[in-house]
């Protein structure tokens, strides 16, 4: 298996009609069926279910569209990082969850490319779990993660900023008449939660106890389409402040949680990382950026 036939199989995979991926691919529709003919051999399983019209994936033909994708993002991140002659350019690949933290890589990138314009930056939005796997498996340069998590297998800067736990609700809500949420003011309510499993674990201890009684609703990965939810009335969501803005116009509001509910940020990095001198240079400038006592090495 090489990287020429995995593209292949992604075409044939994407279009999903042999003859329309070759066309794509400008070679005839013979060559490409016995490549894909011949993957299938070497792996020893069906990737495609074929019909007269189109071919369809298996369930280990799905896989392996995942971990193709995955390993032709790699091998161009590579080449990207590898083939940097004259001035520093390059890609930085940073993930994160959404939080007001970002602002502070804002800064930095900005001044980064007032120095060196040819860097370009890439984000991944997700939550902590999806983050941290891509930084394990070389996908991401940097990830930001919220507090508490295992930092065992990574370097790290504390971001000089904290984020905020509280709810987001409707303005006509009668919970928006108070300054702060209590346990007890969500029991009775239909809940709208993050699929964080970090955050479940924080929730249960700031609950007391109560975090098994709630009537969670629906959870989320990202806030924008929670908050449409509980626009629409399917219930409140606990969430972090600032990622929804508040203005007038907006039918929303955030109440925070009593008792406060306060998470610290860190920007990591995996330990030994070999980084590009693109990446060198961006996290020199976060560093000068950053207050020095925030710093784990």
């Amino acid at each position: 298996m090489n990287i020429r036939v995995l593209k292949y199989f992604l075409a044939a995979a994407q279009e999903e009609n042999i003859t329309k991926a070759a066309e794509i691919l400008h070679m005839s529709q013979p060559p490409l069926s016995r490549q894909l003919h011949d993957l299938e051999e070497e792996l020893g399983v069906k990737l495609f279910e074929r019909t007269n019209r189109k071919v369809i994936l298996t369930n280990e033909g799905a896989l392996l569209r995942q971990r193709a994708e995955e390993i032709l993002e790699l091998v161009e991140k590579t080449k990207a990082d590898v083939s940097q002659t004259g001035n520093i350019s390059g890609e930085i690949y940073i993930g994160s969850g959404e939080t007001e933290g970002i602002r502070t890589l804002a800064r930095a990138i900005f001044y980064t490319r007032q120095k060196y314009p040819d860097i370009r930056f890439h984000f991944y939005s997700g939550h902590a779990e999806d983050v941290a796997d891509r930084l394990d498996r070389g996908l991401l340069d940097f990830g930001i993660c919220i507090e508490p998590a295992n930092m065992s297998k990574y370097d790290l800067i504390k971001l000089p900023t904290t984020d905020r736990w509280g709810v987001l609700m409707r303005k006509d809500d009668p919970l928006a008449q108070k300054k702060a949420i209590t346990p007890k003011d969500l029991l009775p309510r239909q809940i709208i939660a993050t699929n964080q499993a970090m955050a479940e674990g924080e929730f249960s201890g700031w609950s007391g106890g109560l975090y098994q009684k709630y009537d969670i609703a629906a959870t989320y990965n990202l806030l924008y389409n929670a908050a449409i939810l509980v626009e629409e009335g399917v219930g409140i969501a606990l969430c972090i402040e600032n990622v929804i803005r508040d203005y007038a116009e907006n039918p929303l509001c955030f109440r925070p949680l009593d008792p406060s509910m306060n998470v610290g940020l860190d920007i990591i990095w995996k330990k030994h990382y070999v980084f590009s001198k693109a990446a060198e240079v961006f996290l020199e400038e976060l560093r000068n950026y950053i207050p020095k006592d925030l710093h784990s090495k």
